[in-house]
């Protein structure tokens, strides 16, 4: 067609000599390769030369040509238009190259920014096969490690491609592109040891792309285990220093009252007079070391008994005026040296709770503020209704906690850094006080100032 409208033209509409016709029959040649490609471009030339010769080249009208010249500019012209084609089809050709590569760049800087999400070397492989399939449209993919002698799927047919082959492929270690069913195997490699073998259900992307996404994936791998192992080395070095602080911690809290229950009973045993006020200060001693023991060693088995989830609790609705009296009623020796306001509105609906349980929370509370202010301080409790909880406050005007410790304070055998060698205590009070809560289906948090003291707050749901 456009052979004829340039023959039109330039026989009904412009009349022109024969070198013009032929540098326009050749621009549309050009225009016509790097629009369809090479076989048409070969085409239109092969009719753009007939229609040359027939009406443009003497004798007109005719598929003769009578002068030797005219030979030549006929062969000329079908030779320049085929190169030219040629050509065209060429740059076009390796500029579809040039752009598929770029593509593939983008996409394996894609992959790669996925790949560095993950830390765990279980969850990266995981994730890896349908990053694979989504990043380079795979209708399927597939990695086999040697070593966990394992297959990790994406989200596809399983079937693609069995465990045995895979295997194989990964004993081979050596690019595959399996043609007549559209598969392709890369071996994952670092360095020279072979790791598996990646499996993917398409053949678009280029050996160097298949080879590129392995190692990709071999160095992910390499560093997600290595991150593992770090992290695992981190926490067994953490343990350690926990443990060694828990015994110096739990031999210091126990070996303190022993101590003085062993001066005590030495001295009444070893003096020969005492007076009466001796002995009684000396049996006061033993007696107050004692329940001092007693509480160590209960409170290491209620948190044994919170963590195995031994403790059943027995729920009926209580009010919160009622814990509070009993609570402080057993911290009394310990919050004599302490005001304690109350401040809980008289109609405040019950909460469904243990009311032994709850008990050991609130005074656990109380003897947390005492621990952590000066004698005189006032402690403050009060309780208000947010929602279906009811919330109750305990306040102090200690020391403060600061933001990096108050995400630590409810840990099992943590103690303040700044505190934990000027107050006695194992640590485990306010992990025995969050379980607690926990197991009642509340929560317990903390707001402090440094300096200026701190608020427990934790929530029961009301009773129906």
């Amino acid at each position: 067609m456009v052979v004829g409208l340039i023959v039109v033209f330039y026989t009904r509409v412009v009349r022109v000599n024969p070198t013009t016709v032929a540098l326009s029959f050749l621009l549309a040649v050009l225009i016509v390769s790097a629009s369809w490609g090479l076989t048409v471009a070969v085409f239109m030339s092969l009719v753009a030369a007939l229609a040359f010769n027939f009406f443009f080249l003497p004798p007109v009208g005719t598929l003769t040509i009578a002068d030797t010249q005219n030979w030549l500019a006929l062969l000329a012209f079908l030779f320049t238009a085929v190169m030219s084609s040629n050509l065209s089809e060429r740059v076009r050709r390796e500029a579809r190259a040039a752009n598929e590569r770029r593509l593939e760049v983008e996409r394996l800087y894609t992959f790669s920014q996925q790949l560095l999400v993950s830390e765990n070397v279980v969850e990266l492989l995981n994730k890896v096969p349908s990053h694979v399939a989504q990043t380079f449209g795979a209708a399927n993919a597939a990695i086999y490690l040697i070593d966990r002698d394992r297959v990790y799927r994406a989200a596809g047919d399983a079937h693609f491609i069995t465990k045995e082959e895979l295997h194989i492929a990964a004993a081979r270690s050596e690019l595959v592109l399996d043609h007549a069913r559209g598969l392709s195997l890369a071996p994952i490699r670092m360095g020279v040891r072979t790791l598996g073998v990646l499996a993917m259900e398409t053949i678009s992307l280029s050996p160097e792309t298949l080879e590129a996404v392995a190692s990709l994936i071999a160095v992910a791998i390499e560093r997600a285990a290595a991150v593992e192992k770090l992290t695992r080395t981190e926490a067994a070095r953490e343990s350690e220093r926990l443990r060694s602080a828990l015994l110096d911690s739990v031999t210091h809290e126990f070996r303190t009252p022993l101590t003085s229950i062993k001066a005590s009973v030495s001295s009444l045993l070893s003096e020969g007079q005492l007076g009466p006020e001796q002995r009684h200060e000396l049996l006061t001693v033993i007696d107050e070391e004692s329940d001092r023991l007693n509480r160590l060693v209960g409170e290491a088995v209620e948190m044994a008994q919170l963590d195995a989830h031994e403790v059943r609790l027995e729920l009926e609705p209580h009010h919160i005026s009622e814990v509070v009296e009993a609570a402080m009623e057993e911290a009394k020796p310990v919050i004599a040296d302490n005001p304690v306001e109350v401040r809980i509105p008289p109609q405040l609906p019950p909460a469904v709770m243990d009311f032994g349980w709850i008990t050991k929370v609130l005074t656990h509370l109380l003897e947390n503020a005492v621990k952590y202010s000066s004698a005189g301080s006032p402690i403050f409790i009060s309780a208000e209704v947010k929602g279906d909880r009811l919330i109750t406050n305990v306040a102090d005007r200690g020391s403060g906690i600061d933001d990096l410790e108050r995400s630590l304070i409810f840990d099992k055998f943590y103690r303040g850094q700044s505190q934990r060698y000027r107050v006695q205590g194992t640590g485990m009070g306010l992990a025995i006080v969050k379980a607690i809560v926990e197991a009642h289906g509340g929560r317990i948090s903390v707001t402090s100032q440094v300096g200026h003291g701190s608020v427990f707050s934790f929530g029961l749901p009301l009773a129906k």
